[in-house]
Order: C-alpha cells, then sequence, then structure tokens
C-alpha cells in the first residue's frame, strides 16, 4: 500500500526524475508556457512554486537554496530578477494548468499546458452561479376594511 507515500513516479528512478522536474522546470521559465503531460504538469507545479517562493525573498541564502535545487545560474538570476518581482504581492498558486483537447502522438498520453501567471492576472475561480436576487413587489396601499364597507354604503 502506498499510505503517505507522495508523488507519482513517473516511470523513472529518483534521479531521472529530479533531472526531468530541472529539465521541465528550465524550460518554463524561459517560455513561461511549455506543453508536458498532466501528469507531470501535477508534479511539477509544486517545485516550481516553491522556487517563486525563494524568488520572492530575494536573499542569499534562497538564492542558494534556489540554486540547489536548479543548479543553473542564467535560470536563477532571471527567477530572481523578473519572477520574484512578479508575483511579490501574491501569496502562492503561481501557475496554472490547463488540460488540452489534443493528445499526444505515439501513445496517446494526455497533454497540458504548464503556464505562469501574469502580474496582475487573478485565477478564476470555479464556483456556482449565486441565486438571483428575489425582486420585492412595490408595497400597495391596502384599504381598511372600515373604508371598504363606507365606500360599499355610498354606492348603494
Amino acid at each position: 500500500m502506498r499510505h503517505l507515500k507522495s508523488g507519482r513516479k513517473l516511470g523513472r528512478n529518483a534521479s531521472h526524475r529530479l533531472a526531468l522536474k530541472r529539465n521541465l522546470a528550465r524550460a518554463l521559465f524561459e517560455h513561461e508556457r511549455i506543453v508536458t503531460t498532466v501528469e507531470k504538469a501535477k508534479e511539477l507545479r509544486p517545485f516550481v512554486e516553491k522556487l517563486i517562493t525563494l524568488a520572492k525573498k530575494n536573499t542569499l541564502h534562497a538564492r542558494r537554496l534556489a540554486l540547489s535545487r536548479l543548479p543553473d545560474r542564467d535560470t536563477i538570476d532571471k527567477l530572481f530578477k523578473e519572477y520574484g518581482p512578479r508575483f511579490e504581492g501574491r501569496p502562492g498558486g503561481y501557475t496554472r494548468i490547463i488540460k488540452r483537447l489534443e493528445r499526444r502522438l505515439g501513445d496517446a498520453g494526455r497533454t497540458a499546458y504548464l503556464e505562469l501567471l501574469k502580474s496582475g492576472e487573478e485565477k478564476v475561480l470555479r464556483r456556482k452561479a449565486a441565486p438571483a436576487p428575489v425582486a420585492k413587489l412595490p408595497d400597495r396601499e391596502e384599504e381598511s376594511p372600515a373604508a371598504s364597507d363606507e365606500a360599499s354604503e355610498s354606492t348603494e
């Protein structure tokens, strides 16, 4: 049983998985949008978001931690100079996964876009539509029973 075993194996051993995450993260930071399988995108999201959170801190210690996780100085420089300030006011959720209808050629694997959000872009939350407010009817002046009795007597 896989109780408390987090992460997907993706058909690779541990070092191959780490290399895959590093390569995909490097491509994402370079192009801001990549096409990959849905499973790989879901595995890459926490890896990338933790790197962006380190870039937001912008300290020497954070830079060294980021370099230990993604050993590519050019990508880390871009991460700290461009993406750290971009997401400064955002508390998390820097990436978006959009599933594609097109399947991968060869094995028909499900594919998805993994993209970084723009600076002022908010995540769209899908919620149920709120019920329409009930319109109030205009208040009618109600006649008192005594007034209606007087009106009926005068017509007779």
